[in-house]
């Protein structure tokens, strides 16, 4: 009797484990969000997020998150409108994307919540590429859809994605003395299976 519950649950964690190695994974927007902090005359601050998130996760742990600049949500449609136009220059750069390689993550990957650090991620914004790091808790379902979250902001400077002068112009229009240059992002992914 204990060796058949044993060789069951052998052969279950080997069917999990195969499903994440044999599966491809896609964001879903609804049960995602990517958000972040601005803060204006040197104390207010104010939390953000984008509407529009999109993305996948392949078995062979190519890992890429697009996230639709021009969905800005600020509940301040003007506000909205600046952000777009001048400080994400949506015409030119309509999205900014997250890319890694997670084939070691999800290796170590099994039902339940792991935490990965030092994650290493490329971000592509406004014209320019920056290596950043990600610590993040990633929690596998039963049903073999992935939840990624960040477990701490990852702090995004405007001067290495070229965003100052856009900033200066919404600190102008708004009459306001400072925005902050510096802003913390955070972020919760949902991805589900598509095996």
């Amino acid at each position: 009797m204990v060796k058949s519950i044993a060789i069951l649950g052998l052969s279950l964690s080997s069917l999990l484990v195969s499903g994440v190695a044999c599966a491809d994974w896609q964001v879903n927007n609804d049960q995602s969000k990517v958000s972040f902090v601005s803060i204006k005359s040197n104390s207010i601050a104010e939390v953000h997020h984008f509407k529009n998130v999109s993305g996948s996760l392949a078995e062979d742990g190519a890992f890429s998150v697009d996230i639709d600049l021009s969905s800005v949500e600020t509940m301040i449609p003007i506000r909205n409108e600046r952000m777009t136009k001048l400080l994400f220059e949506t015409a030119k750069f309509p999205t900014a994307i997250i890319t890694a390689n997670l084939s070691k993550q999800l290796k170590a990957l099994e039902p339940g919540q792991h935490v990965f650090k030092a994650v290493s991620a490329e971000l592509d914004f406004h014209g320019a590429k920056k290596e950043i790091t990600l610590d993040v808790i990633a929690n596998l379902s039963s049903q073999g859809d992935i939840t990624v979250s960040s477990i701490s902001p990852i702090i995004i400077n405007g001067a290495d994605f070229t965003v100052i002068d856009g900033i200066m112009k919404l600190q102008k229009l708004a009459g306001l003395p400072s925005i902050a240059t510096a802003v913390p992002v955070s972020f919760s992914l949902t991805m589900n299976t598509l095996k």
